[in-house]
Protein backbone atom coordinates (compact mmCIF):
# COMPACT_ATOMS: atom_id res chain seq x y z
CA UNK A 1 0.00 0.00 0.00
CA UNK A 2 1.49 3.52 -1.30
CA UNK A 3 1.43 6.00 1.08
CA UNK A 4 -1.48 8.00 -0.13
CA UNK A 5 -3.15 5.28 0.54
CA UNK A 6 -2.12 5.04 4.31
CA UNK A 7 -2.93 8.56 4.35
CA UNK A 8 -6.50 8.22 3.45
CA UNK A 9 -7.26 5.69 5.26
CA UNK A 10 -5.87 7.59 8.64
CA UNK A 11 -7.91 10.53 7.28
CA UNK A 12 -10.97 8.28 6.97
CA UNK A 13 -10.15 6.41 10.26
CA UNK A 14 -10.58 10.18 12.07
CA UNK A 15 -13.45 11.17 10.54
CA UNK A 16 -15.35 7.90 11.66
CA UNK A 17 -14.41 6.94 15.29
CA UNK A 18 -12.93 10.72 16.13
CA UNK A 19 -14.32 13.63 14.21
CA UNK A 20 -18.47 13.35 14.99
CA UNK A 21 -19.29 16.42 12.43
CA UNK A 22 -20.70 13.79 10.01
CA UNK A 23 -22.97 11.90 12.47
CA UNK A 24 -26.01 13.68 12.07
CA UNK A 25 -26.27 12.97 8.41
CA UNK A 26 -25.10 9.68 9.11
CA UNK A 27 -28.75 8.72 8.62
CA UNK A 28 -29.80 10.00 5.81
CA UNK A 29 -26.44 10.13 3.54
CA UNK A 30 -24.34 7.35 1.88
CA UNK A 31 -20.81 7.44 0.48
CA UNK A 32 -20.31 6.88 -2.81
CA UNK A 33 -16.49 6.15 -4.00
CA UNK A 34 -16.13 6.60 -7.46
CA UNK A 35 -12.90 6.04 -9.47
CA UNK A 36 -11.55 8.52 -11.96
CA UNK A 37 -10.61 6.62 -15.06
CA UNK A 38 -7.75 8.18 -16.50
CA UNK A 39 -7.81 8.57 -20.53
CA UNK A 40 -5.87 6.21 -22.12
CA UNK A 41 -2.63 7.65 -24.24
CA UNK A 42 -3.60 8.58 -27.91
CA UNK A 43 -1.59 6.75 -30.63
CA UNK A 44 -0.72 8.80 -33.67
CA UNK A 45 1.06 8.39 -36.48
CA UNK A 46 5.07 9.49 -37.72
CA UNK A 47 3.07 12.49 -39.36
CA UNK A 48 1.05 12.99 -36.54
CA UNK A 49 -1.95 11.75 -37.71
CA UNK A 50 -4.89 10.37 -35.28
CA UNK A 51 -4.63 6.41 -35.36
CA UNK A 52 -6.58 5.91 -31.55
CA UNK A 53 -8.25 8.48 -29.62
CA UNK A 54 -10.74 8.47 -26.74
CA UNK A 55 -13.93 8.47 -26.61
CA UNK A 56 -16.56 9.54 -23.79
CA UNK A 57 -18.57 6.75 -22.32
CA UNK A 58 -20.41 5.26 -18.97
CA UNK A 59 -20.94 1.92 -17.39
CA UNK A 60 -23.93 1.89 -15.40
CA UNK A 61 -23.28 0.57 -12.10
CA UNK A 62 -25.14 -1.17 -9.81
CA UNK A 63 -25.03 -1.55 -5.43
CA UNK A 64 -27.34 -4.36 -5.01
CA UNK A 65 -28.21 -3.55 -1.34
CA UNK A 66 -29.97 -0.01 -2.59
CA UNK A 67 -32.19 -1.26 -5.54
CA UNK A 68 -35.81 -0.65 -5.19
CA UNK A 69 -37.60 -4.21 -5.54
CA UNK A 70 -40.78 -2.02 -6.59
CA UNK A 71 -38.21 -0.64 -9.35
CA UNK A 72 -40.38 -0.79 -12.93
CA UNK A 73 -38.27 -3.34 -14.43
CA UNK A 74 -40.01 -3.06 -17.78
CA UNK A 75 -39.42 1.01 -18.37
CA UNK A 76 -35.63 0.13 -17.12
CA UNK A 77 -34.89 -2.27 -19.18
CA UNK A 78 -36.57 -0.17 -22.26
CA UNK A 79 -34.38 2.62 -21.12
CA UNK A 80 -31.27 0.89 -21.67
CA UNK A 81 -31.88 -1.64 -24.44
CA UNK A 82 -31.77 -5.01 -22.67
CA UNK A 83 -34.57 -7.97 -22.07
CA UNK A 84 -36.11 -9.13 -18.63
CA UNK A 85 -34.02 -12.27 -18.82
CA UNK A 86 -30.62 -9.98 -19.54
CA UNK A 87 -31.96 -7.61 -16.84
CA UNK A 88 -32.01 -10.53 -14.33
CA UNK A 89 -28.82 -11.68 -15.60
CA UNK A 90 -26.97 -8.81 -14.48
CA UNK A 91 -28.81 -8.14 -11.16
CA UNK A 92 -27.72 -11.85 -9.39
CA UNK A 93 -24.25 -11.32 -11.00
CA UNK A 94 -23.76 -8.53 -9.32
CA UNK A 95 -25.10 -9.73 -6.19
CA UNK A 96 -22.62 -12.89 -6.54
CA UNK A 97 -19.97 -10.17 -5.94
CA UNK A 98 -21.36 -8.18 -3.65
CA UNK A 99 -24.29 -7.08 -2.20
CA UNK A 100 -22.56 -3.83 -0.65
CA UNK A 101 -20.16 -2.55 -3.13
CA UNK A 102 -20.82 -1.80 -7.11
CA UNK A 103 -20.00 -3.55 -9.57
CA UNK A 104 -20.99 -2.76 -13.99
CA UNK A 105 -24.22 -3.58 -14.93
CA UNK A 106 -23.80 -2.69 -17.99
CA UNK A 107 -20.63 -1.52 -19.85
CA UNK A 108 -19.16 0.98 -22.04
CA UNK A 109 -22.12 3.10 -23.00
CA UNK A 110 -21.64 5.48 -25.39
CA UNK A 111 -22.76 9.50 -24.67
CA UNK A 112 -24.83 10.05 -27.11
CA UNK A 113 -26.69 7.03 -25.59
CA UNK A 114 -25.86 7.82 -21.61
CA UNK A 115 -27.95 11.22 -22.06
CA UNK A 116 -30.89 9.99 -22.39
CA UNK A 117 -30.28 7.04 -19.42
CA UNK A 118 -28.77 9.77 -17.10
CA UNK A 119 -31.98 11.83 -17.24
CA UNK A 120 -33.94 8.90 -15.95
CA UNK A 121 -31.36 7.09 -13.99
CA UNK A 122 -32.69 8.90 -10.64
CA UNK A 123 -36.02 6.73 -10.53
CA UNK A 124 -33.81 3.87 -10.22
CA UNK A 125 -32.15 4.12 -6.86
CA UNK A 126 -28.93 1.77 -6.32
CA UNK A 127 -27.89 2.60 -9.74
CA UNK A 128 -25.44 5.34 -11.23
CA UNK A 129 -23.26 6.00 -13.86
CA UNK A 130 -19.34 5.97 -14.33
CA UNK A 131 -17.53 7.71 -16.72
CA UNK A 132 -15.52 5.74 -19.00
CA UNK A 133 -13.55 6.27 -22.61
CA UNK A 134 -13.93 4.11 -25.56
CA UNK A 135 -11.25 4.08 -27.67
CA UNK A 136 -11.95 5.08 -31.02
CA UNK A 137 -9.96 4.66 -34.62
CA UNK A 138 -10.56 6.93 -37.09
CA UNK A 139 -9.25 5.82 -40.40
CA UNK A 140 -10.30 1.99 -39.60
CA UNK A 141 -6.95 0.72 -40.37
CA UNK A 142 -3.72 -1.28 -38.49
CA UNK A 143 -6.22 -3.33 -36.75
CA UNK A 144 -3.55 -5.68 -36.11
CA UNK A 145 -0.84 -3.06 -35.39
CA UNK A 146 -2.90 -0.87 -32.77
CA UNK A 147 -4.58 -4.25 -31.39
CA UNK A 148 -7.61 -3.67 -28.75
CA UNK A 149 -8.31 -3.82 -25.27
CA UNK A 150 -10.36 -5.46 -22.93
CA UNK A 151 -11.69 -6.30 -19.44
CA UNK A 152 -9.14 -7.54 -16.82
CA UNK A 153 -9.44 -11.54 -15.86
CA UNK A 154 -8.95 -12.37 -12.54
CA UNK A 155 -5.36 -13.55 -13.03
CA UNK A 156 -3.93 -10.06 -14.44
CA UNK A 157 -5.62 -8.75 -11.46
CA UNK A 158 -3.81 -11.21 -9.16
CA UNK A 159 -0.52 -10.55 -10.66
CA UNK A 160 -0.49 -6.98 -10.81
CA UNK A 161 -2.46 -4.91 -8.04
CA UNK A 162 -3.03 -1.80 -10.26
CA UNK A 163 -6.35 -3.36 -11.67
CA UNK A 164 -9.73 -4.41 -10.12
CA UNK A 165 -12.71 -6.06 -11.58
CA UNK A 166 -13.87 -3.88 -14.59
CA UNK A 167 -10.98 -2.52 -15.84
CA UNK A 168 -9.66 -2.71 -19.27
CA UNK A 169 -6.30 -3.95 -20.46
CA UNK A 170 -4.47 -3.70 -23.81
CA UNK A 171 -5.21 -7.11 -25.22
CA UNK A 172 -3.07 -7.25 -28.39
CA UNK A 173 -0.73 -4.61 -30.32
CA UNK A 174 0.76 -2.04 -29.16
CA UNK A 175 -2.15 -1.70 -26.93
CA UNK A 176 -0.70 -4.56 -25.19
CA UNK A 177 2.64 -3.94 -25.42
CA UNK A 178 2.28 -0.50 -24.20
CA UNK A 179 -0.19 -1.01 -21.80
CA UNK A 180 1.80 0.21 -18.33
CA UNK A 181 2.53 3.60 -20.46
CA UNK A 182 -0.85 3.94 -21.84
CA UNK A 183 -3.11 3.33 -19.05
CA UNK A 184 -2.12 6.24 -16.90
CA UNK A 185 -2.80 6.24 -13.04
CA UNK A 186 -6.56 6.46 -11.28
CA UNK A 187 -7.59 9.20 -9.52
CA UNK A 188 -10.76 8.75 -6.98
CA UNK A 189 -13.66 11.18 -5.70
CA UNK A 190 -15.55 10.71 -2.29
CA UNK A 191 -19.04 11.95 -2.87
CA UNK A 192 -22.20 11.63 -0.44
CA UNK A 193 -25.63 10.45 -1.87
CA UNK A 194 -29.06 10.87 -0.44
CA UNK A 195 -31.18 7.86 -0.14
CA UNK A 196 -33.12 9.66 -3.40
CA UNK A 197 -29.15 8.65 -5.13
CA UNK A 198 -28.86 11.76 -6.05
CA UNK A 199 -25.43 13.12 -5.22
CA UNK A 200 -25.07 16.13 -2.50
CA UNK A 201 -21.66 17.20 -3.09
CA UNK A 202 -18.18 15.81 -2.04
CA UNK A 203 -17.37 14.35 1.07
CA UNK A 204 -15.18 16.69 3.02
CA UNK A 205 -14.58 19.40 0.35
CA UNK A 206 -13.24 16.92 -1.96
CA UNK A 207 -10.07 16.69 0.82
CA UNK A 208 -9.83 13.00 0.06
CA UNK A 209 -10.07 13.18 -3.93
CA UNK A 210 -7.13 12.97 -5.76
CA UNK A 211 -6.90 13.64 -9.86
CA UNK A 212 -6.22 10.69 -12.74
CA UNK A 213 -2.92 10.81 -14.83
CA UNK A 214 -3.41 10.44 -18.16
CA UNK A 215 -1.43 7.98 -19.95
CA UNK A 216 1.45 8.93 -21.71
CA UNK A 217 0.56 9.36 -25.61
CA UNK A 218 2.84 7.10 -28.48
CA UNK A 219 4.07 8.66 -31.59
CA UNK A 220 4.09 5.57 -34.11
CA UNK A 221 6.86 4.80 -37.41
CA UNK A 222 3.66 4.06 -39.37
CA UNK A 223 2.45 6.02 -42.33
CA UNK A 224 -1.36 6.17 -41.97
CA UNK A 225 -1.95 7.04 -45.31
CA UNK A 226 0.55 4.47 -46.82
CA UNK A 227 -1.04 1.83 -44.49
CA UNK A 228 -4.52 2.53 -45.47
CA UNK A 229 -3.45 2.38 -49.23
CA UNK A 230 -1.53 -1.44 -48.60
CA UNK A 231 -4.89 -2.29 -46.77
CA UNK A 232 -6.53 -1.11 -49.70
CA UNK A 233 -4.34 -2.99 -52.18
CA UNK A 234 -4.52 -6.41 -50.50
CA UNK A 235 -8.46 -6.31 -50.25
CA UNK A 236 -10.00 -9.69 -51.20
CA UNK A 237 -6.60 -11.14 -50.66
CA UNK A 238 -4.57 -13.36 -48.48
CA UNK A 239 -1.28 -12.52 -47.27
CA UNK A 240 0.94 -9.64 -46.01
CA UNK A 241 2.57 -6.14 -46.76
CA UNK A 242 5.81 -4.89 -44.60
CA UNK A 243 7.77 -1.98 -45.43
CA UNK A 244 10.17 -0.65 -43.40
CA UNK A 245 12.42 2.60 -43.43
CA UNK A 246 16.46 1.00 -43.49
CA UNK A 247 18.20 3.63 -42.49
CA UNK A 248 16.74 3.34 -39.19
CA UNK A 249 14.39 0.15 -39.05
CA UNK A 250 10.91 2.26 -38.48
CA UNK A 251 8.10 -0.01 -39.68
CA UNK A 252 6.34 2.79 -42.30
CA UNK A 253 3.44 0.21 -42.70
CA UNK A 254 2.56 -3.62 -41.44
CA UNK A 255 -0.28 -5.00 -43.45
CA UNK A 256 -2.30 -8.34 -42.49
CA UNK A 257 -4.93 -9.53 -44.80
CA UNK A 258 -7.86 -9.84 -44.61
CA UNK A 259 -7.74 -7.26 -42.10
CA UNK A 260 -10.45 -6.15 -39.56
CA UNK A 261 -11.91 -3.01 -38.73
CA UNK A 262 -10.36 -2.52 -34.94
CA UNK A 263 -13.47 -0.11 -33.85
CA UNK A 264 -15.47 -3.64 -34.00
CA UNK A 265 -13.66 -4.62 -31.07
CA UNK A 266 -14.87 -1.96 -28.96
CA UNK A 267 -17.80 -0.70 -26.92
CA UNK A 268 -21.16 -2.90 -25.72
CA UNK A 269 -20.70 -4.94 -29.09
CA UNK A 270 -17.31 -6.44 -28.71
CA UNK A 271 -18.22 -9.90 -27.73
CA UNK A 272 -20.67 -10.56 -30.02
CA UNK A 273 -17.99 -8.73 -33.13
CA UNK A 274 -15.00 -10.32 -31.74
CA UNK A 275 -17.35 -14.27 -32.05
CA UNK A 276 -18.13 -13.08 -35.48
CA UNK A 277 -14.34 -12.66 -36.83
CA UNK A 278 -13.23 -15.82 -34.91
CA UNK A 279 -15.81 -17.78 -36.71
CA UNK A 280 -13.96 -16.51 -39.88
CA UNK A 281 -11.81 -19.11 -39.68
CA UNK A 282 -11.10 -20.15 -43.37
CA UNK A 283 -10.11 -16.21 -43.60
CA UNK A 284 -8.65 -15.91 -40.22
CA UNK A 285 -8.34 -11.94 -39.52
CA UNK A 286 -7.19 -11.66 -36.46
CA UNK A 287 -4.04 -13.71 -37.61
CA UNK A 288 -1.26 -11.02 -38.04
CA UNK A 289 0.00 -12.80 -40.50
CA UNK A 290 3.01 -10.48 -41.23
CA UNK A 291 4.76 -11.43 -38.29
CA UNK A 292 3.26 -14.84 -37.75
CA UNK A 293 2.80 -16.76 -40.86
CA UNK A 294 5.68 -19.16 -41.61
CA UNK A 295 6.59 -19.41 -44.84
CA UNK A 296 9.50 -20.99 -47.15
CA UNK A 297 11.17 -17.91 -48.47
CA UNK A 298 11.33 -19.50 -52.38
CA UNK A 299 13.83 -18.10 -54.53
CA UNK A 300 14.46 -14.58 -53.00
CA UNK A 301 16.91 -16.70 -50.57
CA UNK A 302 19.26 -16.97 -53.23
CA UNK A 303 20.54 -13.29 -52.24
CA UNK A 304 21.18 -15.21 -48.59
CA UNK A 305 23.36 -17.86 -50.84
CA UNK A 306 24.99 -15.27 -52.67
CA UNK A 307 26.59 -13.00 -49.45
CA UNK A 308 27.09 -16.11 -47.35
CA UNK A 309 29.01 -17.57 -50.05
CA UNK A 310 30.54 -14.38 -51.30
CA UNK A 311 31.94 -14.23 -47.75
CA UNK A 312 33.14 -17.57 -47.23
CA UNK A 313 35.20 -17.22 -50.57
CA UNK A 314 33.66 -19.88 -52.05
CA UNK A 315 32.78 -18.32 -54.75
CA UNK A 316 33.19 -15.00 -56.73
CA UNK A 317 31.21 -12.20 -58.53
CA UNK A 318 32.57 -14.12 -61.98
CA UNK A 319 32.15 -17.51 -60.39
CA UNK A 320 30.14 -19.00 -63.82
CA UNK A 321 28.57 -22.42 -63.26
CA UNK A 322 26.55 -24.34 -66.53
CA UNK A 323 22.47 -24.19 -66.16
CA UNK A 324 22.69 -28.12 -65.60
CA UNK A 325 18.79 -28.97 -65.30
CA UNK A 326 19.55 -32.33 -64.77
CA UNK A 327 20.40 -31.79 -61.20
CA UNK A 328 17.34 -29.79 -60.65
CA UNK A 329 14.88 -27.76 -62.72
CA UNK A 330 14.98 -24.41 -63.85
CA UNK A 331 13.45 -21.67 -66.12
CA UNK A 332 14.80 -19.31 -69.22
CA UNK A 333 17.10 -19.44 -71.95
CA UNK A 334 20.51 -18.35 -69.77
CA UNK A 335 23.12 -21.46 -69.88
CA UNK A 336 26.59 -20.29 -68.08
CA UNK A 337 26.02 -17.32 -66.45
CA UNK A 338 27.99 -15.13 -63.55
CA UNK A 339 26.82 -14.60 -60.10
CA UNK A 340 25.04 -11.19 -60.91
CA UNK A 341 23.23 -12.80 -64.00
CA UNK A 342 21.94 -15.87 -61.68
CA UNK A 343 20.47 -13.71 -59.81
CA UNK A 344 19.03 -11.82 -62.47
CA UNK A 345 17.52 -14.86 -64.01
CA UNK A 346 16.79 -16.58 -60.63
CA UNK A 347 19.16 -19.69 -62.17
CA UNK A 348 18.23 -22.76 -59.42
CA UNK A 349 21.29 -25.47 -60.78
CA UNK A 350 23.75 -22.02 -59.86
CA UNK A 351 22.49 -21.91 -56.38
CA UNK A 352 22.84 -25.72 -56.28
CA UNK A 353 26.37 -25.57 -57.12
CA UNK A 354 27.05 -22.35 -54.65
CA UNK A 355 25.32 -24.05 -51.53
CA UNK A 356 27.43 -27.44 -52.72
CA UNK A 357 30.30 -25.54 -51.87
CA UNK A 358 29.07 -24.12 -48.90
CA UNK A 359 27.91 -27.00 -47.30
CA UNK A 360 31.05 -29.61 -48.44
CA UNK A 361 33.97 -26.96 -47.90
CA UNK A 362 36.55 -29.96 -47.20
CA UNK A 363 36.61 -29.84 -43.29
CA UNK A 364 36.36 -33.48 -43.17
CA UNK A 365 37.02 -36.73 -45.74
CA UNK A 366 33.73 -37.84 -44.63
CA UNK A 367 31.08 -35.96 -46.34
CA UNK A 368 28.46 -36.52 -43.63
CA UNK A 369 30.55 -35.65 -41.20
CA UNK A 370 31.78 -32.71 -43.89
CA UNK A 371 28.45 -31.71 -44.63
CA UNK A 372 27.47 -31.24 -40.77
CA UNK A 373 30.27 -28.90 -40.68
CA UNK A 374 29.66 -26.80 -43.17
CA UNK A 375 26.10 -26.38 -42.34
CA UNK A 376 26.72 -25.18 -38.84
CA UNK A 377 29.00 -22.26 -40.57
CA UNK A 378 26.54 -21.45 -43.44
CA UNK A 379 23.85 -21.33 -40.92
CA UNK A 380 25.97 -18.98 -38.14
CA UNK A 381 26.26 -16.54 -41.30
CA UNK A 382 22.58 -16.99 -42.33
CA UNK A 383 21.14 -16.03 -38.82
CA UNK A 384 23.55 -12.73 -38.93
CA UNK A 385 20.60 -11.39 -40.91
CA UNK A 386 17.85 -11.54 -38.91
CA UNK A 387 16.73 -15.09 -40.22
CA UNK A 388 15.82 -18.14 -37.50
CA UNK A 389 15.32 -15.36 -34.61
CA UNK A 390 12.85 -13.58 -33.39
CA UNK A 391 13.14 -10.08 -34.15
CA UNK A 392 12.45 -8.02 -31.15
CA UNK A 393 9.88 -6.00 -32.68
CA UNK A 394 7.33 -4.33 -30.61
CA UNK A 395 4.21 -6.89 -31.11
CA UNK A 396 3.90 -9.63 -29.15
CA UNK A 397 4.09 -13.08 -30.81
CA UNK A 398 6.09 -12.86 -33.74
CA UNK A 399 7.45 -15.76 -34.84
CA UNK A 400 11.57 -16.70 -35.81
CA UNK A 401 11.01 -19.06 -38.79
CA UNK A 402 13.39 -21.74 -39.12
CA UNK A 403 16.93 -22.58 -40.19
CA UNK A 404 18.00 -26.20 -40.02
CA UNK A 405 20.70 -26.98 -38.05
CA UNK A 406 22.74 -30.59 -37.38
CA UNK A 407 20.60 -31.71 -34.46
CA UNK A 408 17.51 -31.13 -36.58
CA UNK A 409 19.18 -33.37 -39.21
CA UNK A 410 20.10 -35.75 -37.25
CA UNK A 411 16.51 -36.23 -35.61
CA UNK A 412 15.67 -37.45 -39.10
CA UNK A 413 18.11 -39.44 -40.76
CA UNK A 414 20.21 -40.37 -37.70
CA UNK A 415 23.89 -38.42 -36.91
CA UNK A 416 26.28 -38.63 -40.12
CA UNK A 417 23.56 -40.00 -42.22
CA UNK A 418 22.90 -37.05 -43.83
CA UNK A 419 25.05 -34.64 -46.71
CA UNK A 420 24.47 -31.91 -49.21
CA UNK A 421 22.37 -34.41 -51.21
CA UNK A 422 19.85 -35.25 -48.83
CA UNK A 423 19.36 -31.32 -47.57
CA UNK A 424 19.83 -29.97 -51.49
CA UNK A 425 16.67 -28.10 -51.65
CA UNK A 426 17.90 -25.74 -49.09
CA UNK A 427 19.78 -23.90 -51.60
CA UNK A 428 16.98 -22.12 -53.60
CA UNK A 429 14.93 -21.57 -50.90
CA UNK A 430 12.16 -24.81 -50.33
CA UNK A 431 13.09 -27.54 -47.79
CA UNK A 432 13.24 -27.33 -44.76
CA UNK A 433 13.80 -23.50 -44.25
CA UNK A 434 11.31 -20.99 -42.63
CA UNK A 435 11.12 -16.79 -42.79
CA UNK A 436 8.67 -14.59 -41.33
CA UNK A 437 7.28 -12.01 -43.71
CA UNK A 438 9.11 -9.07 -41.94
CA UNK A 439 11.88 -10.69 -41.46
CA UNK A 440 11.78 -10.74 -45.49
CA UNK A 441 11.38 -6.47 -45.29
CA UNK A 442 14.26 -6.84 -43.25
CA UNK A 443 16.47 -8.58 -45.44
CA UNK A 444 15.69 -5.92 -47.78
CA UNK A 445 17.23 -3.42 -45.64
CA UNK A 446 20.34 -5.28 -44.75
CA UNK A 447 21.15 -5.99 -48.55
CA UNK A 448 19.80 -2.26 -48.75
CA UNK A 449 22.57 -1.10 -45.61
CA UNK A 450 24.91 -3.31 -47.28
CA UNK A 451 25.51 -5.64 -44.26
CA UNK A 452 23.42 -4.12 -41.33
CA UNK A 453 20.26 -3.07 -39.85
CA UNK A 454 18.24 -1.85 -37.16
CA UNK A 455 15.43 -3.88 -35.25
CA UNK A 456 11.84 -3.22 -36.82
CA UNK A 457 10.00 -1.94 -34.46
CA UNK A 458 6.70 0.03 -34.52
CA UNK A 459 7.21 3.35 -31.87
CA UNK A 460 9.20 6.98 -32.00
CA UNK A 461 8.09 8.67 -28.79
CA UNK A 462 6.80 7.16 -25.94
CA UNK A 463 5.62 10.87 -24.06
CA UNK A 464 7.86 12.91 -23.66
CA UNK A 465 10.74 9.98 -23.89
CA UNK A 466 12.26 8.45 -27.48
CA UNK A 467 12.19 5.24 -28.96
CA UNK A 468 13.57 2.37 -26.73
CA UNK A 469 17.35 2.02 -26.47
CA UNK A 470 17.48 -1.67 -28.06
CA UNK A 471 15.26 0.24 -31.42
CA UNK A 472 18.72 2.65 -31.59
CA UNK A 473 21.40 -0.17 -31.83
CA UNK A 474 22.87 -0.97 -35.34
CA UNK A 475 22.90 -4.28 -35.81
CA UNK A 476 25.75 -5.85 -38.06
CA UNK A 477 26.04 -8.63 -39.68
CA UNK A 478 28.80 -11.31 -40.56
CA UNK A 479 28.96 -9.93 -44.34
CA UNK A 480 31.29 -7.50 -45.35
CA UNK A 481 29.78 -4.34 -47.48
CA UNK A 482 31.66 -5.00 -50.03
CA UNK A 483 29.83 -8.42 -51.28
CA UNK A 484 26.51 -6.99 -51.60
CA UNK A 485 27.51 -4.85 -54.45
CA UNK A 486 27.26 -7.27 -57.14
CA UNK A 487 23.58 -8.55 -55.67
CA UNK A 488 21.99 -4.92 -55.39
CA UNK A 489 23.22 -4.42 -59.43
CA UNK A 490 21.67 -7.65 -59.96
CA UNK A 491 18.98 -6.81 -57.96
CA UNK A 492 18.68 -3.62 -60.11
CA UNK A 493 18.55 -5.94 -63.01
CA UNK A 494 16.12 -8.12 -62.16
CA UNK A 495 13.42 -4.71 -62.04
CA UNK A 496 14.77 -3.17 -64.93
CA UNK A 497 16.90 -4.56 -67.63
CA UNK A 498 15.63 -7.86 -70.08
CA UNK A 499 15.71 -10.88 -68.76
CA UNK A 500 14.62 -9.75 -65.12
CA UNK A 501 11.59 -10.96 -63.42
CA UNK A 502 10.19 -8.56 -61.92
CA UNK A 503 9.55 -6.16 -64.79
CA UNK A 504 6.13 -5.24 -63.49
CA UNK A 505 7.56 -3.59 -60.55
CA UNK A 506 9.48 -0.89 -62.61
CA UNK A 507 8.59 2.76 -61.75
CA UNK A 508 9.62 5.79 -64.17
CA UNK A 509 12.35 7.87 -62.64
CA UNK A 510 12.70 5.70 -59.52
CA UNK A 511 15.38 2.83 -59.64
CA UNK A 512 13.83 0.15 -57.83
CA UNK A 513 15.55 -2.97 -56.53
CA UNK A 514 13.85 -6.68 -56.43
CA UNK A 515 13.84 -10.55 -56.01
CA UNK A 516 10.88 -12.11 -57.14
CA UNK A 517 10.18 -15.31 -55.18
CA UNK A 518 7.66 -17.92 -55.86
CA UNK A 519 6.71 -20.64 -52.84
CA UNK A 520 5.63 -24.07 -54.54
CA UNK A 521 2.57 -25.70 -52.47
CA UNK A 522 1.81 -28.76 -53.08
CA UNK A 523 -2.06 -28.91 -53.56
CA UNK A 524 -3.14 -25.04 -53.44
CA UNK A 525 -1.46 -22.30 -55.76
CA UNK A 526 1.48 -20.94 -55.36
CA UNK A 527 2.36 -17.60 -53.21
CA UNK A 528 3.56 -14.70 -54.89
CA UNK A 529 6.31 -12.96 -52.80
CA UNK A 530 8.28 -9.92 -53.89
CA UNK A 531 10.82 -7.92 -51.29
CA UNK A 532 12.54 -4.65 -52.67
CA UNK A 533 14.56 -1.53 -51.81
CA UNK A 534 14.29 2.18 -53.37
CA UNK A 535 15.66 4.30 -54.15
CA UNK A 536 18.97 2.27 -55.61
CA UNK A 537 21.05 5.01 -54.10
CA UNK A 538 20.38 6.07 -50.58
CA UNK A 539 17.82 3.93 -50.39
CA UNK A 540 14.45 4.81 -48.29
CA UNK A 541 12.08 1.89 -48.05
CA UNK A 542 12.52 -1.48 -47.91
CA UNK A 543 9.43 -3.81 -48.54
CA UNK A 544 7.85 -6.92 -48.91
CA UNK A 545 5.29 -8.96 -50.37
CA UNK A 546 3.22 -12.03 -49.98
CA UNK A 547 0.01 -13.05 -51.83
CA UNK A 548 -1.20 -16.61 -51.02
CA UNK A 549 -2.37 -18.66 -53.65
CA UNK A 550 -1.81 -16.36 -56.28
CA UNK A 551 1.06 -17.55 -58.49
CA UNK A 552 4.32 -16.45 -60.20
CA UNK A 553 5.53 -13.21 -57.83
CA UNK A 554 6.69 -11.05 -60.82
CA UNK A 555 2.71 -11.13 -61.60
CA UNK A 556 1.50 -9.92 -58.38
CA UNK A 557 3.51 -9.31 -55.65
CA UNK A 558 5.90 -7.32 -57.58
CA UNK A 559 3.31 -4.92 -58.62
CA UNK A 560 1.74 -4.32 -55.40
CA UNK A 561 5.42 -3.80 -53.84
CA UNK A 562 6.32 -0.91 -56.86
CA UNK A 563 2.92 0.35 -55.83
CA UNK A 564 3.49 0.95 -52.58
CA UNK A 565 7.15 2.18 -53.03
CA UNK A 566 5.85 5.16 -55.88
CA UNK A 567 3.02 5.96 -53.20
CA UNK A 568 5.76 6.53 -50.42
CA UNK A 569 8.08 7.86 -52.20
CA UNK A 570 6.21 10.52 -54.84
CA UNK A 571 2.76 10.72 -53.26
CA UNK A 572 1.42 9.21 -56.56
CA UNK A 573 0.37 5.77 -58.10
CA UNK A 574 0.65 4.31 -61.66
CA UNK A 575 -3.66 3.78 -62.43
CA UNK A 576 -3.48 1.30 -64.14
CA UNK A 577 -1.32 -0.99 -62.36
CA UNK A 578 -3.57 -0.06 -59.22
CA UNK A 579 -6.59 -1.22 -60.94
CA UNK A 580 -5.49 -4.79 -61.95
CA UNK A 581 -4.18 -5.14 -58.23
CA UNK A 582 -7.68 -3.66 -57.41
CA UNK A 583 -9.32 -5.91 -59.44
CA UNK A 584 -7.41 -9.25 -58.33
CA UNK A 585 -9.55 -11.65 -56.19
CA UNK A 586 -7.88 -14.84 -54.67
CA UNK A 587 -10.44 -15.21 -52.06
CA UNK A 588 -13.56 -15.59 -53.94
CA UNK A 589 -12.47 -18.17 -56.64
CA UNK A 590 -13.81 -21.07 -55.40
CA UNK A 591 -16.74 -19.72 -54.37
CA UNK A 592 -17.19 -18.55 -58.25
CA UNK A 593 -16.00 -22.02 -59.20
CA UNK A 594 -18.61 -24.08 -57.50
CA UNK A 595 -21.75 -21.31 -59.26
Amino acid sequence: MGVIGIIFLMRLFYIQVIDDSYKTSADNQALRYVTLYPSRGIIYDRKGELLAFNEAAYDLMVVPKQVDRTMDTTFFCNLIDITKEEFLKKIERAKSYSYYRSSAFEKQIPADEWAAISERLYQFPGFFGQKRTLRRYPEKVAGHVLGYIGEVNQNQIDEDSYYQKGDYIGVSGLEKTYENELRGERGVQVLMVDVHNSVKGNYMNGELDSLPEPGKDLITTLDRELQAYGEKLMQNKKGSIVAIEPKTGEILSLISAPTYDPNLLVGRDRTQNYVELVRNDSLDPLFNRAIKAVYRPGSIFKLVQSVVALENGVITPETRFHCNRSIINCHGSHTYDNLGQAIQHSCNPYFWQVYKRLIQMGEEESIFKDSAIGLENWRKYVMSLGLGIRLETDLEGIKKGFIPDKEFYDSWYGEYRWAFSTIYSNSIGEGELGVVPIQMANLASVIANKGFYYTPHLVKEIGDSPKLEKYRKKNKTLIDSSHFDVVIDALDAVVNEPGGTARRARIDSITVCGKTGTVQNKKTPDHSVFIAFAPKENPQIAVSVYVEESGFGGTWAAPIASLMIEKYLTGKTNKRKEQRILEADFIHLDKEDEE
